[in-house]
């Protein structure tokens, strides 16, 4: 009675060595399948994550450009203001 209840605990008793050889060899592809799917999800990660870090890159330099342009804006409303202030138009008496 001990042995059926540890044929009926452990179905793999039961089958013979050629199906349990089966069953190993199925359960191995199922293994490399699954590696090579996490291989695959891993990759993917690691292109998003790149992307990812190149969309920060590129969000900074958009700040850091944004930042050259504000500068370049300012000293050339200050170059035209300096053009203005010298070229102040002539009174009546100097024109006479």
């Amino acid at each position: 009675m001990g042995r059926t209840r540890q044929a009926a605990k452990n179905p793999l008793r039961k089958l013979s060595k050629l199906e349990l050889l089966e069953l190993l060899a199925q359960q191995e592809r199922e293994l490399q399948s699954l590696r090579a799917e996490l291989a695959e999800k891993e990759a993917r990660l690691a292109d998003r994550e790149l992307k990812i870090r190149e969309c920060g890159s590129l969000a900074e330099a958009a700040l850091k450009l944004s930042g050259i342009f504000e500068a370049a804006q300012q000293a050339a409303d200050q170059y035209l203001e300096n053009v203005k202030a010298r070229t102040v138009p002539p009174t009546d008496e100097e024109a006479q």
